[in-house]
């Protein structure tokens, strides 16, 4: 990973981090997840999350699965998603075909 030059430099690779998040787990989970309980699932993931990372830092334990890292990177996706589902872009848009390819 290229050390960023500037804060927009590194807000933009993590940006880019999400979206790759992103692509790769809707090729596996699809739209059915979210929009089977909308915008209150959506809540309920990102309150999963949390408080599995209030856990993790709280006992100052290790994860096993996921870094913590990628925890904050799955909040920020689902933020997204949120404002995709209340913006209607998540139900009506779909992938590119050149992301569908790349798996």
């Amino acid at each position: 990973m290229k050390e960023p030059q500037s804060l927009e430099d590194a807000f933009m690779q993590v940006c880019q981090e999400m979206l790759a998040v992103f692509v790769k787990k809707h090729k596996d989970y699809g739209k059915g997840n979210i929009l089977d309980t909308g915008e209150l699932g959506i809540a309920f993931r990102v309150s999963d999350k949390l408080n599995r990372l209030k856990h993790i830092i709280s006992v100052n334990q290790k994860p096993v699965n996921e870094s913590i890292e990628e925890t904050w990177i799955d909040i920020a996706v689902y933020a997204v998603i949120a404002v995709l589902y209340i913006r209607s872009w998540f139900k009506r848009l779909e992938l590119k075909e050149s992301s569908k390819k790349n798996k």
